[in-house]
């Protein structure tokens, strides 16, 4: 029972629960041993909390047969990404200048997950301080995917995308800069969706770029994001850029599964040269499901998105560079301290240099230039202009749509280790879904089917600041057409996992 129940989706395990049908401690083991049988080569994981977690299943076992009133998905076990801080849970961000650090407080949306008895299964790996687009860059070896352990999962959330496709958890959060959510969802054949900004707050968050990050769920299916954003969202007086109420149900609008009269703008500019012609592929034929089903496909254009990208690699490594410069060595953190000259700057240079990997260092030095005297008005200020227009070409394309559609990511995950020498190559992955975080407007990606070698593509639909309830109106109704067309979840096309002898011991 338990080895099956940890494939189907939150939702459905969930109503097992509260059926009887099996404990929490159950599913939490299990999901425990599917960890230690397949993360030796996976690599999701950075810590798992193996006690804590089934300290939490027997909470929720005790009071459900005390006949306690619970959180629907009470019970269920959840993945972290490893930068939101988890308090008596190492938190590193995937960085050595972090290694060891136990954060003494949780972040907003780990203490509701808490408050909701939501066991956590640990810590996830990511690219480091979430600077990438493969999970590549971590100090502690990237991820990978489970369609195929040479390619990449995406990233920067990569470990979380894998943990929830490789059933090794149900449910998991992610953080979205500029795809992060979204992209590694696009190539590992799960769900991700990025909130509007500031609708999930960022208390607790290890910031990289605080304009543009955003927590949001990752899952295998859309009422299943729908079920933990509800939970994880709502206004925080702890985030000066926390939004009060105003936002319809999310699990309504994924369980309605129906788009009749649904306005839905492609966007040309994302869709076009780039694209690897199998992805667009399975796009447009997502799209013709959704126009048989009634909805109106509308083609627009964009125009300011070509731009998007550049202004983006300047934006975030500018607000980056001033983020990181914290971690100092001098207050907490990794210390290296020279035998010569241990003064002040010798011992930030040193614990800097031996602390932040490659891309990080790389786009600190690209922030710290863009804003530095004589630069400031000519990138960082020019970039932010950009980001005016990008608002602008959303605000006028959703005055003709409801929604906006495009291919997620412009290719299935690539190997590890082709883009590493090319940061402008790895930077491309991104292009169709940092509009978003430029604009602050939510997205969501689900499969779109299988493209080259048989590995999954994604869908991204955006929606207006805080009408997050119709990416799950139309995710809902699509992920139902196609999974009727698949036979079942896509998921279910992935190659088996062999068990792995070395298990996951962290």
């Amino acid at each position: 029972m338990t080895a099956e129940i940890i494939r189907a989706s939150a939702a459905a395990q969930a109503a097992a629960l509260r059926a009887g049908e099996v404990s929490s401690q159950d599913l939490t083991r299990g999901h425990l041993d599917r960890i230690a049988a397949v993360d030796g080569d996976l690599n999701a994981f950075l810590h798992v909390s193996s006690e804590d977690a089934l300290a939490t299943a027997r909470e929720v076992d005790t009071a459900r047969a005390a006949g306690e009133e619970l959180h629907p998905l009470a019970g269920v076990p959840i993945a972290v990404k490893d930068v939101v801080v988890t308090q008596g849970i190492p938190t590193t961000a995937a960085s050595k200048i972090l290694e060891g650090w136990i954060p003494p407080y949780d972040a907003t949306l780990v203490e509701k997950l808490r408050a909701a008895r939501l066991p956590i299964l640990g810590k996830t790996n990511m690219d480091e301080f979430a600077m990438g687009s493969s999970t590549e860059n971590s100090a502690y070896g990237p991820t990978r995917n489970q369609w195929d352990r040479e390619r990449i999962p995406g990233g920067s959330g990569g470990g979380s995308a894998v943990a929830v496709g490789a059933y090794e958890a149900p449910l998991a959060i992610g953080t979205d800069t500029g795809g992060s959510i979204r992209q590694p969802a696009s190539v590992t054949g799960t769900v991700g969706v990025k909130p509007t900004y500031g609708s999930v707050s960022r208390y607790g968050l290890i910031a990289m770029a605080s304009s543009l990050d955003q927590a949001g769920p990752v899952t295998r299916t859309v009422e299943d994001s729908a079920l933990l954003h509800e939970l994880i969202a709502g206004h925080d007086p702890r985030d000066s850029t926390s939004l009060d109420g105003g936002f319809a149900s999310f699990t309504e609008a994924a369980r309605r599964k129906d788009v009749t009269g649904l306005r839905i703008g492609v966007i040309e500019e994302l869709e076009g040269e780039g694209f690897d012609p199998l992805v667009r592929a399975r796009f447009e034929e997502s799209l013709e499901k959704l126009e048989q089903a009634g909805a109106e496909i509308i083609r627009l254009s964009c125009p300011n998105f070509r731009y998007a990208l550049g202004a983006y690699y300047l934006i975030m490594p500018s607000e980056a560079s001033s983020n990181l410069a914290k971690f100092d060595g001098m207050r907490f953190g990794l210390r290296v301290v020279p035998e010569e000259s241990p003064t002040a700057e010798a011992v930030m240079k040193a614990t800097r240099g031996q602390g932040f990997g490659d891309e990080v260092k790389r786009r600190i030095l690209l922030g710290t230039y863009a804003l530095s005297a004589g630069y400031y008005d000519a990138y960082y200020g020019s970039a932010q202009k950009v980001r005016t227009l990008v608002q602008r070409d959303f605000a006028a394309a959703f005055e003709k749509v409801d929604v906006l559609a495009s291919p997620t990511a412009p290719s299935v995950a690539f190997g590890l280790g082709e883009k590493t020498s090319d940061p402008l190559a790895m930077y491309l992955g991104d292009i169709a879904t940092i509009p978003a975080n430029l604009a602050g407007v939510p997205g969501i990606s689900l499969p779109s089917g299988l493209a080259e070698d048989g590995l999954p593509a994604g869908i991204q639909f955006l929606a207006p600041a805080r009408a997050d309830d119709r990416l799950y109106r139309v995710g809902g109704a699509l992920e139902a057409l196609l999974e009727d067309a698949w036979g079942g979840p896509l998921l279910a096309k992935a190659p088996e996992l062999s068990a792995s002898n070395e298990g996951s011991a962290r």
